[in-house]
């Protein structure tokens, strides 16, 4: 367990290759890349954190940047390509996802300017008239409306591709603490339909043709929808320090200490500051300059050199690290310099982890959604993972002796499945008072959404044959319950149990155990019986007692036969009695049914029972 974990954003340092950047316009950005094609200057400290051996830089640029290196330093810690999945590229989606939210609709955005009565409600509210009213670059706006603004009074309000509503004007005109007073009144207004990610007060100053925007930028954001990683954090005792914006992009929430930043130089420095304090929890920085300054700003130089600078000090945060610290480096979306486009560029981000629990050089892959990060704090500092409120509660079904369909695990897992398939199962298992619908993973986020409580979502991992990866498996199940299924029925490795290697079978069954129930999920294994011999299955009976499963299930319905009656028999024979059996594949009737239930069968699965 870690003391104390500095989790460093570096805003927009996306690495490209998001799976739906064309969903974005984002087809080919790379800000990595961008940066790196700037010079052949080696970063030696991102090196060795893994920034240049993460799987997938296929980009030409970060190949001939590598080819020019002398030497590449190897990987000292833990490294991966992490993707989104929310649904945005900005800054308060992605550090949402970060704190362990997913969000599944895009915030609002106003590329035709804001709507007539939402600019009436701010002028009644501000009691002044507003000017430009449509996207726009930062600089430019106020170097075209600058005068204008000085000489009415009139404020600037502008926003750009992401979900931000920002409100330019000169300190001299009006001071900050009223534009600050201005931005609070139109986060108020800007709620429901109309709830943009952020308010931005956006002061400047100078005289006409010379104007500049000034540090005392402030954000105002919507608050998370639900507990983040910092809220429990918090709520647990543990210290919860920001760093930069991280205080705007949370709204104040979660936090135990917050230190605002004029911009990188000062955010480097406090975080090495921070690591001279005794504390015991979380410091979370934010570097804004790569995006604010550099990213929205065409700038690759600025951003190269930025990068360079936080390569320089990463070296020095490297020799401060404690013997229980963590330190993780990442980011929240991209912002590549080198398109036409200002605006954020929906990629992949960058995880680079050393110290406590994470000294060898490990390469993650690719990680599905950034609540990777939460997980590894929260694990790291508490030692568990953050348990899922499911809805129904899991394991909550108490089957019925007079509703046969209690019993029943309402299942359709065929490859031709469609959304309207699952969501007619769900409605049919509500109607019926199943135990649940077993559903493929893919549907599990839809299913949980239309099911709204009314079912239990299972789901199946390493299926149908079993032969995958232990940590393929272990990843499947974690996301499966991240995404709302509170039971899991995973597939034994068969091939391992013919080739006798029951130690690995253990471990397997063992470790996808602990992890389903740190989500406060349950796990069915499922060892299909009708590939074993009765030896294979009594010891497969014993090994899940021994890793503490909470169903042993007979087949996946995919093999060469179902559910046995004699299986049924031989399994409540051999198992501890904490561990439940199911009974599935080939079930058709009522009556074979009940006899596996009369036999010891505690859960059916079955689709044939329901028609």
């Amino acid at each position: 367990m870690a003391k104390r974990v500095f989790l460093i954003v570096l805003d927009s340092f996306g690495i490209g290759g998001a799976p739906d950047a064309d969903k974005f316009n984002d087809e080919g950005s790379n800000t990595l890349a961008a940066v790196l094609s700037y010079s052949d200057k080696p970063f030696p400290n991102l090196a060795k954190m893994g920034l240049l051996a993460i799987d997938g830089e296929d980009d030409k640029r970060i190949i001939d940047y590598k080819k020019k290196q002398k030497s590449i330093p190897s990987p000292i810690g833990s490294y991966a390509r992490v993707m989104e999945l929310s649904a945005g590229k900005d800054s308060t989606i992605g550090h949402w996802e970060i704190a362990g939210i997913i969000s599944d609709k895009p915030q609002p955005t106003y590329p035709d300017g804001f709507p007539d009565e939402i600019i009436a409600k701010l002028e009644k509210a501000t009691g002044r008239g507003f000017l430009c009213n449509k996207p726009y670059s930062g600089t430019d706006v106020i170097r075209d409306y600058g005068d204008e603004h000085v000489k009415t009074g009139k404020l600037i309000i502008y926003t750009s591709a992401d979900s931000v509503l920002q409100i330019a004007a000169h300190e001299d005109v009006v001071p900050l603490e009223e534009l600050y007073d201005i931005c609070s009144k139109a986060r108020e207004i800007m709620t429901g339909k109309d709830a943009v990610g952020r308010i931005i007060a956006r002061p400047f100053t100078g005289e006409s043709g010379n104007y500049t925007r000034t540090a005392n930028r402030h954000d105002f954001s919507l608050a998370a929808p639900s507990s983040t990683m910092l809220d429990l954090l918090k709520s647990e005792g543990f210290d919860v320090i920001s760093i930069g914006k991280i205080y705007d992009l949370f709204a104040g929430r979660g936090l135990t200490e917050s230190n605002p930043t004029k911009g990188n130089t000062d955010g480097i420095s406090k975080t090495i500051d921070m690591m001279g304090r005794d504390f015991t929890g979380l410091c979370f920085t934010n570097l804004v300059d790569f995006d604010m300054k550099y990213g929205h700003r065409n700038d690759i130089e600025g951003y190269a050199a930025a990068m360079h600078e936080f390569d320089d000090a990463l070296g020095i945060i490297l020799e401060n690290l404690r013997e229980n610290d963590l330190l993780m480096i990442t980011a929240d979306h991209g912002c590549d310099p080198s398109t036409p486009s200002t605006d954020h560029s929906r990629e992949c981000i960058p995880l680079m982890i050393y110290g406590s629990g994470y000294r060898t050089p490990h390469n993650l892959g690719e990680l599905a959604g950034f609540t990777n990060i939460s997980d590894i704090v929260l694990t790291a500092l508490m030692g568990r993972d953050y348990k899922i409120n499911f809805c129904p509660s899991a394991d909550s079904n108490k089957p019925d002796p007079d509703n046969l369909m209690s019993y029943v695990d309402l299942t359709n897992l065929k490859t031709t499945a469609t959304e309207n398939d699952i969501k007619e199962l769900i409605d049919k298992a509500v109607s019926l008072g199943t135990a649940s619908v077993c559903i493929p993973p893919c549907f599990i986020n839809e299913a949980v959404r239309y099911a709204a409580g009314r079912i239990a979502v299972c789901t199946v991992i390493g299926f149908p044959n079993g032969y995958q990866t232990t940590a393929v498996k272990v990843f499947e199940a974690k996301e499966a319950c991240d995404n709302g299924a509170s039971e899991i029925d995973m597939v034994i490795n068969i091939n391992y149990v013919k080739s006798g290697r029951y130690d690995e079978v253990y471990k397997e069954i063992k470790l996808i155990a602990d992890a389903v129930h740190a989500k406060g999920a349950i796990l069915k294994v499922i060892i299909e019986t009708c590939d074993l011999t009765e030896e294979e299955k009594i010891q497969m009976c014993r090994i899940v007692s021994d890793a503490h499963a909470d169903f042993i299930k007979t087949s996946t319905g995919f093999g060469t036969a179902g559910a046995k009656v004699e299986d049924v028999k031989l399994m409540k024979d051999n198992i501890s009695p904490e561990v439940r059996i199911k009974a599935a594949g080939g079930i058709r009737t009522a009556e074979s049914a009940k006899e596996m239930i009369g036999n010891g069968a505690s859960r059916i699965g079955a689709s044939k029972l329901a028609t």
